[in-house]
């Protein structure tokens, strides 16, 4: 089953959408499987990282702007090289493990969706599969 999700950025960083994505399961009402977290953008990506500490959220678009920052000598038009970059090494999608129902996540762990182009209206989607 396919499940279409709305996000709505009003600047770059980490977005939870676990709950968006547990949703998708229980609607599926598949118990035991697999599911695909899939952002159709090239400027955002899909990312599993820690919850616990929102710091951990702001030092990841931190230390992704240290490391690939808006540079003058990029010649895209638009301006946002960085964004393209950042999003195809974070990844547009994760696979996720269903096992009783549930998101098979570490507990610290969290979906997110990673917004490097703020602002924007948003879609990803999710694929349930048992």
């Amino acid at each position: 089953m396919l499940f279409e999700y709305q996000l709505k950025t009003n600047q770059d960083g980490l977005f939870d959408i676990t709950d968006a994505v547990m949703d998708a399961v229980n609607k599926s009402g598949v118990k035991q499987g697999t599911c695909l977290v899939y952002c159709p953008h090239t400027t955002a990506g899909i990312t599993i990282n820690e919850n616990a500490d929102k710091d951990v959220k702001t030092d990841f678009i931190y230390g992704l702007n240290k490391f690939i920052p808006n540079l003058k000598e990029f010649q895209h038009m638009e301006g946002n090289s960085d964004a393209h970059i950042k999003s195809s090494l974070v990844g547009v999608s994760e696979n996720l493990i269903i096992h009783d129902g549930n998101l098979l996540l570490g507990i610290w762990q969290s979906v997110y969706f990673a917004e490097f182009d703020a602002p924007r209206n948003r879609s990803f989607y999710v694929k349930v599969s048992g």
